[in-house]
């Protein structure tokens, strides 16, 4: 009996989702992701799941009984990082990547340093205020999570005491790709079209899979290169990249954790994603994956539904 602990940050602290707009988001989205994967985990033979965690004694006597622990954290504040660190302290396995990964890949400008050192095309990226002028960019916190808190300048909006970069806006078309990554394993799956906010603000409202095969190849190529580019990467990661109408291509990010695109690839998915995913932590062999036909949906809330597909564009 193999057993996993998974543990979303949001949903165990019992955050009130009336508090804030941010934080109603990424409860919802916690919601979701947890329990999808907690389904997932559920449906595999021989596979015991434990599920979040009240208390700090809990969250450690979980991680020490179980032989792999999933985290789903914001990156916000170093708390994914501090998480993964502690099941780390405490004797547990990460079925995710190192804490070093995600701290390189939660720090937004020390990940596109990284990038323009080993030649990975990303947007230039400055702290704020060291920005060239007459140049379009986009404002962000340092270490967001979800969309949250990012504008097209000049807009300025109160962002109290968040650390915020600029970073020059690329405009075309925005995708994801999610891989299952081992000691010797790149495995993308599905790109996903990112459906965004059109009000300069480019909030997350959910993702439309397949895109178009050539445009599928382009976003697996350049989020293939950030991959490789970041040592300790495991299990399921996430790439938000946009292709440009030129033909130009960027990454933008790497999100170290499970993402809202698990809702539904794994709708999408004819094999279980959990258990592939497990399988490929283990060093151990997968099929080919195989996908149901047609086109899907899916809300940062969790919704999957049916859809003829639309074109999208990104800034």
């Amino acid at each position: 009996m193999t057993t996993v602990f998974v543990y979303e940050d949001v949903t165990a602290r019992a955050i009130d989702e009336t508090q804030s707009p941010i934080a109603s988001s990424l409860l919802a989205e916690g919601r979701a992701m947890r329990d999808a994967i907690v389904a997932d985990f559920a449906a595999i033979p021989g596979v015991c799941v434990l599920q979040d965690s009240a208390t700090a004694s809990e969250f450690c006597r979980h991680v020490q009984s179980a032989d792999f622990t999933l985290l789903i954290a914001p990156e916000t504040r170093s708390c994914l990082e501090y998480l993964a660190r502690e099941v780390v302290r405490l004797g547990g396995k990460l079925l995710g990547p190192s804490p070093e990964a995600i701290h390189l890949t939660s720090d937004k400008l020390a990940l596109a340093r990284h990038w323009e050192s080993t030649d990975v095309a990303t947007p230039r990226t400055w702290p704020l205020g060291e920005e060239p002028g007459g140049k379009r960019l986009i404002v962000k916190p340092r270490d967001g999570a979800g969309s949250q808190g990012i504008f097209l300048s000049p807009t300025r909006l109160d962002h109290g005491e968040l650390e915020l970069i600029a970073q020059e806006y690329v405009e075309g078309y925005s995708a994801s790709v999610a891989f299952l990554l081992g000691d010797s394993s790149v495995l993308p799956l599905v790109p996903c079209q990112q459906l965004l906010s059109d009000d300069g603000r480019f909030q997350y409202l959910g993702g439309r899979l397949p895109i178009e095969p050539t445009v599928a190849g382009r976003a697996i190529a350049i989020a293939t290169q950030a991959i490789e580019s970041v040592p300790g990467l495991r299990g399921y990661v996430g790439v938000d990249v946009v292709l440009g109408d030129d033909g130009r291509d960027w990454v933008i990010e790497i999100n170290p954790r499970l993402t809202t695109s698990y809702v539904g690839l794994r709708v999408h998915a004819k094999f279980n994603l959990a258990e592939a995913m497990l399988k490929v932590v283990r060093g151990e062999s997968v099929p080919e994956f195989e996908w149901h036909q047609g086109t899907l949906e899916f809300t940062p809330e969790g919704r999957v539904s049916r859809s003829p597909g639309a074109p999208g564009r990104r800034g």
